[in-house]
């Protein structure tokens, strides 16, 4: 596939996603305008990892990478007289003594799609392990949410928002909340209640354009990425990706051939084995008719003698 030049990346693209994260100027501007967009409220002072590695416990447990792992260090803050977001993103649904603890995954294109509940699920359990500090109460627990950015529809209902959370199955209608939920966010979705403002920045992290900056918020993001997508440091890391990517494919096609050459070898020995063990048993057979005949000949001379 053709690899597509900086200018022409959306904020889909992982490459692009991560560098406006990280960026030392605009990072934490951006995450924090994705996440009260997402929330429809305002956000306190924000811890923002990207790329956040989380190893596994021992050497044959499976560890994660988060694509961008932020924690909320004050209480969420609502303001008055704002209108709620719809169904899951309705104001003020943190708890006042909690904060948030997030992990955004943009996913641009259809990578094991079957498989985002699992991934939540151990993204959720990552999360929740480094969520309480030794000696606190589990009432301490702050509120996580994995929020996947998809531009297909993961569950095929044609819903923006997906919202997941922990229910009873006995009684759907109690409130049950253990703090954590999953948010899929379809760009193209149609079906449901869903602030504008959600809308149009879905749309634009589909497709990063001048023309889907539609709103002064979208326009602020706008100028930011057009800076960043100038900036001689990014297109160098770029290139590097670029570069890490080749190597990588690289390697994978020796690794390939490698493999290939094995296969080909163990199919030659097998080969080779067969044929031995059909000339064995060629051997085995003239043999043992050649022993037939001698015991024909020797009768044949019994019968005489």
């Amino acid at each position: 596939m053709k690899r597509r030049k900086l200018q022409e990346l959306n904020l889909l693209d992982d490459f692009l996603f991560e560098t406006m994260v990280g960026h030392k100027r605009f990072g934490k501007r951006f995450v924090r305008i994705l996440l009260e967009t997402i929330f429809q409220r305002k956000f306190g002072r924000l811890s923002v990892v990207p790329q956040k590695d989380f190893p596994g416990r021992d050497a044959d447990l499976h560890g994660a990478r988060l694509d961008v792992y932020l924690e909320e260090k004050t209480e969420p803050v609502v303001p008055a007289g704002t209108a709620a977001g719809a169904g899951a993103l309705e104001e003020g649904e943190e708890k006042p003594d909690r904060g948030l603890i997030c992990d955004i995954e943009p996913e641009n294109q259809r990578r094991e799609a079957g498989s985002l509940p699992e991934r939540s699920r151990f993204y959720h359990a990552i999360m929740t392990t480094h969520n309480l500090k030794a000696g606190k109460k589990y009432a301490a627990m702050k509120n996580e949410a994995v929020i996947f950015i998809t531009p297909y529809d993961p569950y095929g209902l044609g819903r923006m928002v997906y919202t997941m959370r922990s229910v009873c199955e006995e009684e759907p209608g109690m409130a049950y909340d253990d703090g954590t939920r999953t948010l899929y966010l379809y760009t193209r979705g149609t079906r449901g209640e869903c602030p504008e403002k959600l809308r149009q920045l879905l749309r634009y992290m589909e497709t990063t354009t001048e023309e889907n900056a539609v709103n002064e918020t979208l326009k602020e993001l706008h100028r930011m990425v057009e800076i960043v997508k100038s900036e001689k440091e990014a297109m160098r890391s770029y290139m590097k990706s670029f570069e890490r990517e080749e190597l990588i494919r690289e390697e994978e096609r020796v690794n390939t051939e490698r493999e290939r050459k094995r296969a080909d070898r163990e199919r030659e020995k097998a080969k080779q084995e067969r044929e031995k063990a059909e000339q064995e048993r060629e051997r085995a057979d003239a043999l043992e008719e050649e022993i037939r005949k001698l015991k024909q000949e020797l009768q044949k001379y019994q019968g005489i003698a």
